[in-house]
């Protein structure tokens, strides 16, 4: 496969090992190109030197929360009844376009 090697970031909750392990199973070929690794998560020390507390989110990982949210907004994707992939993807792209001509009409 002609694909470029990525590292995927996760969350505190994935089990990269896990993760890795199930997926080589499936798609052997994509996984030698796919690494997975744990987001940074801030230190209580960090944090303190920050003058912060509580719940400091991690630079990488909030871009895919912050995505997530946004598409939990989008009320066509609520229900999942799509029958092919395609159709998924063009629903999420949909939302992903309202989303940005909201923004530039703001604007």
């Amino acid at each position: 496969m002609n694909i470029p090697k990525i590292t995927i970031l996760l969350d505190q909750g994935y089990h990269p090992e896990h993760l890795t392990q199930e997926l080589e199973k499936v798609y052997p070929q994509i996984m030698r190109k796919i690494k997975f690794e744990r987001s940074t998560k801030p230190s209580t020390q960090e944090k303190a030197a920050q003058g912060k507390s509580g719940f400091v989110p991690a630079v990488a990982r909030w871009v895919i929360e912050r995505s997530n949210a946004w598409m939990g907004r989008c009320k066509i994707l609520v229900k999942n009844f799509e029958r092919t992939l395609s159709n998924a993807t063009t629903k999420l792209n949909l939302c992903f376009v309202r989303l940005m001509l909201k923004r530039l009409a703001a604007s």
